[in-house]
């Protein structure tokens, strides 16, 4: 393949906020509603807005949150774990909301990052359009990347709204993901003893 045959892809132009509320206002008449009504004069405006904050990861750099460390440990070697981050995301393939936990862990190699920037870096992710399999990849990866740690695991458990209240309707059903590294990886024990600190 010759360098004039490869074309880069550009992004894709962003809609302005008018053609945003715009789309809302077309939703909301093709399921019969008036648009015009008290009640929904306001709605597109307000959708908007919500999904504003619900996706508003695209704007974080979840690598560039990690790239503040830290060297002075006083020869701390063992797991750094932050568990319990409650987070809430949106399935890419529904738009439903998909609520749950991370839990992550690491093992420092020459530096540390201090513990609320884990938290931080899965919100980053779960602010997006997401699938939980990816999430949970984009995670370790970001920690390894920016850390270069001797090991990631990462563990997710959320529950899917598209599950739940449409299609199969069921309830208080956990879809558990995981992502592990280096010594999480290539070491069963040290795996187990993550499992062990989360409860599991």
């Amino acid at each position: 393949m010759s360098v004039e045959s490869i074309q880069l892809k550009q992004p894709p132009a962003r809609a302005s906020r008018e053609e945003a509320e715009s789309a809302v206002r077309t939703l909301l008449s093709y399921f019969g509603e008036d648009v015009g009504r008290e009640g929904l004069i306001d709605t597109p405006r307000r959708f908007v807005d919500a999904y504003e904050e619900f996706l508003s990861g695209y704007a974080e750099d979840p690598v560039a949150i990690l790239s503040r460390t830290f060297e002075e440990v006083e020869g701390y070697q063992d797991i750094v774990l932050m568990r319990d981050i409650r987070f809430e995301s949106h399935c890419e393939h529904h738009i439903q909301p998909m609520i749950g936990t991370a839990h992550v862990a690491y093992l420092p190699g020459a530096r540390v990052v201090g513990i609320s920037k884990l938290a931080r870096v899965v919100d980053a992710f779960a602010r997006r359009l997401q699938s939980q399999e990816i999430m949970t990849n984009q995670i370790a990866n970001a920690i390894e990347t920016a850390l270069e740690p001797r090991g990631v695991a990462v563990l997710v458990e959320a529950e899917h709204q598209c599950i739940s209240t449409r299609g199969v309707h069921k309830t208080g059903v956990a879809c558990v993901t995981r992502a592990v590294t280096g010594a999480f990886a290539d070491d069963p024990k040290t795996e187990e003893r993550f499992l062990r600190l989360i409860g599991k």
